[in-house]
């Protein structure tokens, strides 16, 4: 603090001070210095203006608009107010996804024809959030694989399908929703490898009557376990969920199956020794139909015509 500044003192509180910073080994400025508010009201009030009217405009561009108005506020200062503000939260611009067609909920007559995955979400007793990647094989109803952790990305996802693959064999169709999981790059070129060949079925957004049979099997898990118990621990949701996951696919009857298990079911049917192996060979009876991009399907139409 400058000398001027402590004039004002007396003599027995420049004493009292003095004794106070000896014994707490502070300079004198240190220990006397009272910190200034900083009043950035004005600049706050500038930047609200400007990114209320130009929503999309990021930092540098409130600076320059700012400055070409005469503002001499200092950049430093400007974006200290700017984050302070949390305008430098990154906007996420909204994927575009190819108009899906509307596929029928066919029954399949074999396993490994149609595999059905979702996603279910819960937490824990200390709020902790995790997920449930649910596997469905819409034959029998039986529950391949539920996966618990707090993050399911599309290489998990990818994971847990080759170990079903490895156990089972391929799928000739998977159905899912729109999840950013689902949608990824990397699952497509999983799906597409030529030792696979498995046909993604997305349905359309804000249909997910379209993947009934998952949707059924979330309801049941829902209701019987994540609904019936407090956890405390992600190895406590897999314990039990596995633990459902077994009674489901052994002893829990089904009306649809007409009150069968799903792998009782695969036995009166004759289709115990398919489990592991893929309905690949039998000439698919359910073929997945293509996702179409209306607008571009409808440019090739056009340039046909135009030719002839």
């Amino acid at each position: 603090m400058k000398r001027e500044a402590v004039d004002f003192l007396t003599k027995e509180e420049q004493l009292s001070n003095r004794k106070a910073c000896g014994l707490m080994g502070l300079s004198r400025t240190t220990y006397q210095y009272k910190r200034k508010t900083k009043d950035d009201g004005e600049v706050q009030e500038a930047l609200t203006t400007l990114t209320t009217r130009h929503p999309a405009i990021g930092y540098w561009q409130c600076c320059y608009r700012l400055w070409n108005k005469g503002h001499q506020w200092n950049h430093k200062r400007i974006y200290r107010v700017y984050t302070d503000m949390k305008l430098n939260i990154r906007r996420r611009a909204k994927k575009r996804l190819p108009e899906r067609v509307k596929q029928p909920l066919a029954v399949p007559t074999a396993p490994n024809q149609v595999w059905s995955i979702d996603f279910i979400s819960d937490s824990l007793i200390d709020g902790r959030r995790f997920r449930l990647l649910n596997i469905l094989d819409d034959f029998n109803r039986e529950s391949l694989a539920i996966e618990v952790d707090t993050s399911l990305p599309s290489l998990r996802v990818i994971r847990v399908l080759e170990k079903l693959v490895a156990d089972r064999g391929c799928p000739s169709n998977i159905r899912c929703d729109n999840g950013p999981e689902f949608i990824s790059d990397k699952l497509e070129e999983w799906c597409a490898h030529p030792s696979r060949r498995i046909s993604i079925q997305f349905i359309q957004p804000g249909r997910p009557m379209q993947n009934a049979y998952i949707e059924r099997k979330n309801g049941s898990i829902r209701r019987e376990l994540l609904n019936a118990y407090l956890f405390s621990s992600l190895s406590e949701v897999r314990a039990l969920s596995e633990e459902w996951r077994v009674d489901y696919n052994t002893e829990r009857p089904h009306k649809s199956l007409g009150y069968l298990s799903p792998l009782k079911y695969a036995q009166v049917h004759g289709r115990q020794a398919a489990l592991s192996t893929p309905a690949r060979e039998k000439s698919n009876q359910i073929e997945a139909q293509p996702v179409v991009d209306k607008a571009v399907q409808h440019k090739k139409k056009t340039t046909f015509e135009n030719a002839n």
